[in-house]
């Protein structure tokens, strides 16, 4: 293993705010108030799958994107891949640039909170049920004398 490579992403990912390492699966991962956003996969295990390589936190969406724009260097991480996670191969000629902003975005996936679902308006009526207010209605005809009675009930 290169040291400057894990060097390198020890330094990009310690450099977010209140980012820390932990070794787990018997490699550093990097994460945010105990959650990950990124995982260092060497080359001589299987995570790395013979390259070097960091797996990063991303959305569906953007993992598409990334991974169709350079396949050669980017790809679809074991386990975490369907989850939109990127994993991006460290070996050879590094676009570090690149690879920051991408750690950047995870991080920041990770940082902030998970909106919670928006509800619809509700459809319920405000009054209410028709039925119901037609039941009270009848009870108080009931107690009130209509036109051309007198009143008095049989």
């Amino acid at each position: 293993m290169p040291p400057s490579v894990l060097a390198r992403v020890r330094k990009i990912c310690l450099s977010f705010p209140a980012a820390h390492e932990v070794a787990a699966w018997g490699e550093p991962t990097f994460r945010v108030r105990n959650k990950m956003f990124a995982m260092y996969a060497a080359a001589n295990n299987h995570h790395g799958a013979g390259h070097h390589a960091i797996w990063i936190k991303s959305t569906r969406i953007n993992q598409e994107f990334v991974i169709r724009g350079n396949p050669k260097r980017y790809f679809s991480p074991p386990y975490v891949g369907p989850s939109g996670w990127i994993g991006a191969i460290l070996d050879g000629r590094v676009n570090w640039s690149e690879v920051t902003e991408l750690l950047r975005d995870g991080y920041e996936l990770t940082v902030k909170p998970k909106a919670k679902p928006t509800t619809k308006p509700s459809t319920k009526p405000t009054t209410k049920p028709r039925t119901k207010q037609k039941a009270k209605l009848t009870a108080k005809q009931r107690t009130k004398p209509t036109a051309g009675t007198t009143g008095s009930r049989r």
